[in-house]
């Protein structure tokens, strides 16, 4: 199945695996939210590129894992850019003692649920986010 999802690495070398397996899944997981999929770009990098993004656009001078974009015009619509930090991504999966697959695709579905308007500000937004998280990583069939 063909999706407009696109992934690409910025200031590093990392090739997602299993793709065209992450891109349905990560679709489905938009359809089950009744939305529609524009686009989405996911953008991997180091803690140094997205700390620069982070610091420039958003006025935050923290290391993360995740930015979000969101480009969509109309509501009910996935459209954006997600940059990802592998580097944070792979310290995590250490500190929570998971694997580094796992916790890549927890942060890819945490950027989609941003999109889908679920937030992380506050503890219960937070408790949310992890039951929708979990949720979508028990979807993935692969």
């Amino acid at each position: 199945m063909d999706h407009p999802i696109e992934f690409f690495s910025e200031d590093i070398d990392f090739t997602l695996p299993n793709p065209d397996k992450v891109s349905d899944w990560i679709a489905s997981v938009i359809e089950q939210h009744d939305s529609e999929l524009i686009g989405l770009t996911y953008i991997f990098c180091s803690d140094d590129y997205l700390h620069e993004i982070n610091v420039e656009y958003l006025d935050h001078d923290t290391l993360t894992d995740i930015i979000t974009f969101n480009n969509a015009d109309e509501e009910g619509t996935i459209e954006g850019d997600i940059f990802i930090s592998v580097d944070r991504v792979r310290d995590n999966a250490n500190t929570h003692g998971t694997s580094f697959e796992d916790e890549m695709h927890r942060v890819l579905i945490h950027g989609v649920l941003h999109l889908l308007g679920f937030k992380d500000k506050t503890t219960e937004q937070e408790a949310l986010m992890r039951k929708q998280e979990d949720s979508c990583l028990s979807l993935r069939n692969f």
